[in-house]
This record gives structure tokens, sequence and C-alpha cells, in this order.
């Protein structure tokens, strides 16, 4: 029995050789001819050569200073989180519409692509631009590919330099957002420095309140710098709070900091608050004026503490931002590659080679079996049945006459 099973397979596997013999030709010229149109195909394919710079993007350096007052901290508020790596960001700025349009105008790109849109001429210059990092090293590579060798190369320098010029006028590094962010803030205080000055001289001018005595000054001038300690505290506190728990050892030690501050603030006003009217000089005045004085001068002491606070941080980022490497260094410039990158000719022809055998041998025994079943009554009423309810016909309705 088992003899029987194995000569049955056997005899099977013959009959595939037989129709794959009987078929030899339709499968050569099929396979063949594959072969040939690929090759045609594939040298009337224009040329494509690619053409890579390698850069190395600046590295961030954080100050000592203010990573011990939560500097990091500001860099998340910044969107420093929305990046995965430093890379992944010039990677993105690379392929921004600034830096493309750029490249477009320089190269007259519109008119190269023909393109009506510059929509259509940036997405051209996407699909031809590659950008990947080396994981280990840091090291972008940026390529472009094009028709012509040269233009490539060009291409690929233009990018190179726009994404370079692009660099200069944006804050991308840790330092450079640090100072663009206390930037911000100094102008800020500055302006409320101003306002308070101001508010502070014409309340003197209008009602004759010159000074206070030295110890009423010292009072509130320490007021003044408690307040803006506090105030910095909860900076400090709110950004911290976007990333820890309330648990977190470094929140509960800036909250009983801050607890802290107020107790003395709270005990420098209870103090001072039975000497307003004997710490203003008035010159006809009622007394009542001292305590209005008392806080015009708080919040003027308060804006300038605050104002030279910031100006410090400033003066840290403007340091730590010159000592970042902040120009894109450039390690291979872009040359004019020799060899194409498509198409690859080899393997376009293996494939098709590959892939017509394969549509030849299936031919092959497709009109092998149809042959078979033409032959079987049976089978061919099946297939007429078949041609009969494939057939699609549409209704046609006549019209009434």
């Amino acid at each position: 029995m088992e003899h029987k099973e194995e000569f049955s397979e056997e005899i099977n596997l013959l009959d595939y050789l037989v129709v794959i013999f009987k078929k030899k030709r339709l499968i050569a010229i099929i396979t063949f001819g594959a072969a040939v149109i690929t090759t045609i195909i594939s040298f009337i394919i224009p040329s494509i050569y690619k053409a890579e710079t390698k850069i190395l993007p600046p590295q961030t350096i954080a100050s000592t200073q203010f990573m011990v007052q939560g500097g990091p901290l500001i860099t998340n508020i910044l969107g420093g989180g929305g990046i995965k790596t430093q890379n992944d960001l010039y990677i993105e700025l690379l392929k921004s519409r600034t830096v493309l349009d750029r490249v477009i105008d320089r190269f007259d790109l519109m008119k190269l692509y023909k393109s009506k849109y510059r929509d259509h001429a940036r997405h051209i210059l996407l699909d031809s631009l590659k950008a990947h990092e080396d994981r280990k090293s840091g090291i972008i590579t940026i390529g472009f590919e094009d028709k012509d060798p040269q233009k490539a190369a060009e291409i690929a320098n233009a990018l190179v330099e726009e994404l370079r010029h692009f660099n200069k006028n944006i804050a991308v590094t840790e330092a450079s957002q640090r100072r663009l962010f206390f930037e911000e803030q100094l102008k800020l205080a500055k302006e409320g420095l101003f306002n308070a000055e101001e508010s502070l001289k014409g309340f003197q001018e209008k009602t004759g309140v010159i000074k206070l005595d030295t110890q009423a000054a010292m009072v509130v001038e320490g007021i003044a710098q408690l307040r803006a300690q506090v105030a910095a505290k909860e900076v400090q506190l709110k950004v911290m709070k976007t990333y820890a728990t309330p648990q977190n050892p470094d929140i509960q030690r800036i909250e009983e900091e801050i607890r802290g501050l107020m107790d003395q603030i709270g005990r420098l006003e209870a103090k001072s608050g039975s000497r307003n009217s004997a710490a203003v000089i008035s010159t006809g005045r009622i007394s009542s004026l001292g305590t209005e004085y008392i806080r015009k001068m708080r919040e003027f002491k308060y804006n300038e503490t605050l104002y030279e606070l910031l100006l410090k941080q400033y003066t840290s980022a403007k340091l730590d931002e010159s000592r970042d490497a902040t120009l894109i260094q450039i390690i291979e410039k872009a040359i004019p590659p020799e060899k194409r990158v498509k198409p690859k000719r080899r393997q376009m022809v293996m494939l098709a080679t590959f892939v017509g055998f394969f549509l030849s041998v299936f031919a092959a025994f497709f009109m092998e079996y149809k042959d078979k079943a033409s032959n079987d009554p049976e089978n061919r009423e099946r297939i007429e049945a078949i041609k009969r309810y494939a057939a699609f016909r549409l209704p046609i309705r006549r019209g009434r006459q």
C-alpha cells in the first residue's frame, strides 16, 4: 500500500515535469521577455545620484549655577521634551518650510521641477532629501538625490548652509533657550521697575513725602528682597511640579523655604506697621499718606531686587551660550557622486526574471488544466455555466412609444 502511494507521488511529480517541458517554449519566452523588457526599462529610467554631507550639531553645555537653581526645569516649559534627541530636532529644522523655501528660491526649483505651486516643489524636495543620524557618534548625514550629480552636491551643501543660517536666528540649545527666557523676563521686570519708580516719584512730588528714616528703609528693603525671593521660589516650584510628584523631597524642601520666607515677611510687616507714621517725614500733609508711601516704596524695592536677580541669571545664560558651540560643524562637504544609486539594474533584472519564470509556470499549468477540462464534458458544461453567470449585462429599458 505504501509503495503504491510513493509511486503515485512520483507519477504526480513526473506529470508536473511533463507540463513544464511541454510548455518550455512559453516559459522561456515569458521569462526571457520579462528580463529583456526590464533591462530596457532600467536603461530608459534616468540615473539618480545621491550626494551626502556630514555635520555635527552643537552640543549642549549646562551651567552649574543653573542646574542648582532648577534651570533644566525651564527647558521643559520651553518645549525641550517634545523632541527625542537634539539631532532629531536639527533634522526636523532641516525639513522646515523656512529652509526648504530658501533652497527652492536659491536654485529656482519651481522652474526646474515645473511646479505651479510652491507646496508641490517642497514635496519633491522632501522626497529627494535623505537625512539620518548615527546614534553612536551623533553625526547627521544629509543626502540629496538628483539626476545631475553636480546639482545633487550643490543642493546638499545648500541645505546645510541654510540650516546654519536658520539656526543662528532661533534658540535651539539649552543655553540659548535660557538666555531667551531670561531676556523676556528681564524686559518685563525692567518695565515693572520703571513703572514703580515713576509711581514713587510722582507720589513724592504730589504729597511732599521725601524719604524714610534709616530703620524704616532697611525694613522696607528687607521685605522687598524677601518677596522677590518668594516669587523666584514659586516659579521654580511651579516648574518642578510639571514633572515631579508632591511627595518629591525637592518640592517639599522648596515649599518649606517659601513658608519660612513668608513668616519672615509677616514679622517684618508687623514690625513696620507701628512705624508707618513715624517713618515718613511729611511737609504739611496728613500722616495717613505714610502707609501709601510705604506700599509704593516696597513695590519699588521689590521690582528693583527682582530685576537684579533676573539680570544675574541673564548674564549667566549669555556666558553659557557663548561657551556653547552654537555653529553647526561641517565634517564632510558633499561632492558630486561617481556612482548612481538608482536604478539598480541588476536587482531589477533578477527580480523580473524570477517573477517572469513564476508567472510563466503558473500560466503553463493553467493552460494545461484548461485543455484537460475542455475535453471533459462535465467540466465543459461547468465552464460554460461560469461564463454565462459571469457575464455582466446592464438591463435595457425601452422607452414608451
